[in-house]
């Protein structure tokens, strides 16, 4: 298969909005999309880590796919997470996704069973054989126990259906890797995840982001790309430290292994854009925790608004 779509820019890893039941909250992320394209996000990811797919039904992630493909109509490209330690699985919801017009899927290893780099590469063709839309690999070792090596990268890379990477392994010395083996490859996409490494990737060869605080200031983030690309470089090293501030005010309270993921969709809740329900094992912060948040919150909000001026 050959890629049509120029995967390029900021794609946001969506939250997955839900209700205190686990069912999907249909409303808010109908609201969510719209914030999104309304903030020029070149793609939308759905059911990635901070999708939280591991914890969500099949119907949840079903209705998600539907329901994201009516919504976006084609405005902008959606890549939808298929990674499961079922193989099947994966890839009857890579036919949900073909079916309701997304444009890729994305797959981490299987996280379960304990594997090398041949059964990684033997699962990934095998998968790249089978889905009918082209097949983003994504490395994601902190949640998945494996690393997708770059010598398998490059091998993967051979098959015509794999079409790119989004790395988020944390690394930058593994991205410079990856730009390097890929150097002569520039159709195969690289891309990062974590957004503290958002304008050196760019520096170095890389695609673009799929980055978390992107779902809830896509501008800042639209706007570091687009600083790039016009060669900006002071507006570059500008918006890059706003969004380190971000981080380090958003994602860092408490002691939870999941402060990440529960400061951003808190977050989001202070501004309409979802409640903070989560599939468990997660949990939302308590009401203390978000008074805290919140103070922090506004801070990152002036933060933002001045490193527009």
């Amino acid at each position: 298969m050959t890629q049509s779509t120029p995967f390029r820019g900021i794609i946001p890893p969506m939250i997955t909005p839900l209700r205190p039941d686990f069912s999907l909250d249909i409303a808010h992320t109908e609201r969510l999309i719209e914030h999104l394209i309304d903030g020029g996000v070149h793609g939308i990811f759905i059911l990635g880590t901070t999708g939280e797919f591991a914890g969500l039904s099949s119907a949840v992630k079903s209705d998600l796919i539907q329901i994201t493909c009516q919504q976006v109509k084609g405005r902008v490209p959606i890549l939808v997470g298929v990674t499961d330690c079922s193989f099947t699985e994966s890839v009857d919801l890579a036919a949900i996704a073909h079916k309701s017009g997304a444009k890729a899927v994305v797959a981490a290893p299987p996280f379960y069973m304990n594997i090398g780099q041949a059964e990684l590469f033997h699962y990934y063709q095998k998968l790249a054989d089978v889905v009918e839309l082209p097949l983003f690999l994504y490395d994601m070792p902190s949640h998945a126990k494996i690393s997708i090596e770059v010598e398998t990268a490059v091998k993967l890379s051979k098959h015509p259906n794999i079409i790119g990477i989004k790395d988020s392994s944390g690394k930058i010395e593994n991205f410079q890797a990856l730009c390097d083996a890929f150097k002569q490859q520039p159709e195969f996409k690289i891309f990062v995840g974590p957004e503290e490494l958002l304008a050196e990737t760019l520096k170095i060869g890389g695609d673009g982001g799929v980055t978390g605080g992107a779902n809830l200031f896509p501008k800042l983030y639209v706007a570091l790309y687009e600083a790039f690309e016009k060669k900006e470089y002071d507006a570059v090293k500008k918006f890059q430290e706003t969004i380190l501030f971000l981080c380090s005010n958003l994602y860092q309270n408490g002691t939870y292994q999941s402060s990440y993921l529960k400061g951003l969709k808190a977050a989001m809740s202070f501004e309409g854009l979802c409640e903070d329900n989560f599939a468990l094992p997660l949990f939302s912060y308590t009401q203390s925790e978000k008074s805290i948040l919140s103070s922090k919150f506004l801070l990152v909000k002036e933060r933002v608004r001045q490193s527009f001026n």
